[in-house]
Formats: C-alpha cells, sequence, structure tokens
C-alpha cells in the first residue's frame, strides 16, 4: 500500500496546478483511476470530477462523498492581456516581492511556485501539498477499496477554483448530484492549530474559521478510528476554512479531515517562500482511515445516537423520575 501511496502522490504533486487551471491535475487523476475496477468517472458542468466507487448492494450509513480541491495559489495570466494576476490566499507584499517572483515557473497561462516535489525520508514536500495530498488520499483509497474487493458504495469530487472562494465546491453543492442520503467530507491538508501537531495523525476537523461540522458525522470519524487503532487529533481548525463550510451552506451535511501541513501556502514561520510538507505517515493514516470509514460496517462502530440514548436512559430512570415529581408537587402544594 505505501508504494502506491508513494507513486500516487509522485504522480500528483509533480502536476502543476492553479485556480481555473486545474487540467493538467484532473487529466493525471482520470489516468490513475481509469482502469480501477467498480470505478465510474464524470465531470459536472463546472469541470468538477465526480468518481463513484460501487461494489455490491451494501451502502453504508451515510453514504460518503469525499472531496479535496486541484488547485493551489498561484500566477495566472489575465485573458486578453499581457498581464499576470496572483490568485489565492497569499500575501501580497510577499507576492510581489522581486526575488519571489522570480521564484515562479510558467506553464503556459499560469505560473505555479518553483519548488521540486520530494517523496523521500518519511517526509513530502512539493509546491502545491494543499490540496493535492487531499487528492492523492482519495485515488489512494479508492485503488485500496477496488484492492481488497470490499463492498461499498462511496463517491468523490475532486473540485476546481477552492482558493479564489470554494467556487467548484459551491457549484457542487447547489447542483449536488449524489442522493439525500450523502454527506460530504472535506480531505484537505492545514495548518495545525490549537494543540494539533506534524507527525501526530490525521486531523479530525470540529470546524474550521467558517462554521461547526455535522456532530453525527464527526463522531463516527472519531468512533472509526477508534475502532481501528489510528492515531488521530480531533480539533477546531479555526486558521483557515474548507470545502466543508461551503458545503453545509448550501445545505449538505458535512465534516472535515485534514493531513496537517508545514508552510502552509507556501510561507515558513519567518514568512519566506518555501515548498509545503507533511509526513508520508500522516497521509498513510489519513488513507487507512478513510478506508475503514467507507469499507467497515459503521453500525458495529458508532455509538447510539443521542436521541436513542436519552430515550434508554429515560426508560431506565422513569421511577426516579416520578418519585422526584411527586417531591417538587408536594412542594408546590
Amino acid at each position: 500500500m505505501s508504494d502506491t501511496l508513494t507513486s500516487i502522490l509522485n504522480k500528483l504533486l509533480n502536476q502543476p496546478t492553479a485556480p481555473f487551471h486545474e487540467y493538467h491535475v484532473r487529466e493525471a487523476i482520470e489516468q490513475l483511476l481509469l482502469d480501477v475496477p467498480h470505478v465510474d468517472l464524470s465531470h459536472d458542468a463546472f469541470g468538477n470530477l465526480l468518481v463513484t466507487y460501487r461494489k455490491g448492494k451494501r451502502r453504508s450509513t451515510p453514504t460518503w462523498v469525499l472531496g479535496a480541491h486541484m488547485d493551489h495559489p498561484a500566477f495566472v495570466k489575465v485573458p486578453n492581456k499581457d498581464e499576470w494576476d496572483f490568485l489565492g490566499g497569499m500575501p501580497k507584499a510577499v507576492v510581489e516581492l522581486e526575488e519571489n517572483v522570480a521564484q515562479r515557473k510558467e506553464h503556459g497561462d499560469f505560473a505555479p511556485w518553483d519548488f521540486d516535489a520530494v517523496v523521500d525520508n518519511g517526509r513530502v514536500q512539493a509546491p502545491a501539498c494543499d490540496d493535492l495530498v487531499g487528492c492523492s488520499v482519495i485515488v489512494a483509497v479508492f485503488k485500496e477499496l477496488a484492492r481488497l474487493g470490499l463492498d461499498a458504495t462511496v463517491h468523490a469530487a475532486f473540485t476546481r477554483a477552492e482558493e479564489v472562494g470554494f467556487l467548484g465546491a459551491w457549484h457542487l453543492g447547489k447542483n449536488w448530484p449524489f442522493g439525500k442520503e450523502s454527506v460530504f467530507l472535506s480531505v484537505e491538508t492545514s495548518r495545525p492549530v490549537n494543540g494539533a501537531e506534524l507527525g501526530e495523525g490525521p486531523m479530525i476537523r470540529v470546524g474550521d474559521r467558517l462554521s461547526i461540522f455535522d456532530n453525527e458525522l464527526t463522531k463516527i470519524l472519531v468512533s472509526t478510528a477508534m475502532g481501528q487503532g489510528i492515531r488521530v487529533q480531533r480539533c477546531l481548525l479555526d486558521a483557515g476554512a474548507c470545502e466543508a463550510s461551503a458545503l453545509q451552506a448550501c445545505g449538505i451535511r458535512s465534516a472535515g479531515v485534514s493531513v496537517p501541513l508545514g508552510n502552509y501556502h507556501n510561507l515558513d514561520d519567518d514568512q519566506v517562500l518555501a515548498p509545503e510538507w507533511v509526513y508520508l505517515e500522516d497521509v498513510q493514516s489519513m488513507v487507512n482511515l478513510l478506508v475503514a470509514l467507507v469499507g467497515v460496517d459503521q453500525h458495529g462502530l458508532e455509538e447510539r445516537p443521542l436521541e436513542e440514548r436519552v430515550s434508554l436512559r429515560m426508560k431506565e430512570f422513569k421511577k426516579h423520575l416520578e418519585a422526584g415529581n411527586s417531591k417538587f408537587e408536594a412542594l408546590a402544594v
């Protein structure tokens, strides 16, 4: 599995990308998934890549839609002009530094930062781990489900133009193609904050800067990790926002997971331009978590819903409740 994950990372992290110019990444993902058994590929009207793994009649409850975006902040040519815009969240003063402008590499109409993608010694670095690592995780999950021959149904959405305001995710949410029973899971790389650390496992997001995520879905993620012995970090990652907030705003139940990310948006702790990086072990643990999430019977992992637990308690303590109520009534006379 690790060899497969490494080859996927090498393939995708070497693809240049920018908001609205995700075609190299999309084509590479399609090539990786094209011949995988039980996998179907399609595009929506916005150009998001939609993928479904379906084998057998078993459907997990809920049915998950794994989501990752294919773009990353970069320079993009202004249409019909000999000018460049920088699209995505980086400080203008940093982007405009002469030495940083010289650190870009043109690929036709766009120019990402010119850093090498390297997977070595347990560490992964690239010009765009965010969110090509997330894309790699989802591809690895689909390949592993097929290799194991697991009966399951799971979807994926590889979205465009996340870095300029969730445009691909918004289109997905407003034109949701997966049915009412399906829920969305953002698969990201994120700066670890609020006690989270690099190398300590995937982060299960309570929420982000914009919203708090679905409590029941978050519980399923935590229960799955506990049941499989996968080390995770449960935390509020409020230093940024992810596509789960966009899908929630469209009325889709959503949750989020992230691989801890170093040098978020290509800036180190001193605000110097640098490649992004993650630990390979954190990435592998994320793959393991998501394979278990869709491949294991959740009814054996999930706690009883809160409503059911309270109802059982009401029956268990009915006599105590009635005895206490009689005292209240006696004092009220």
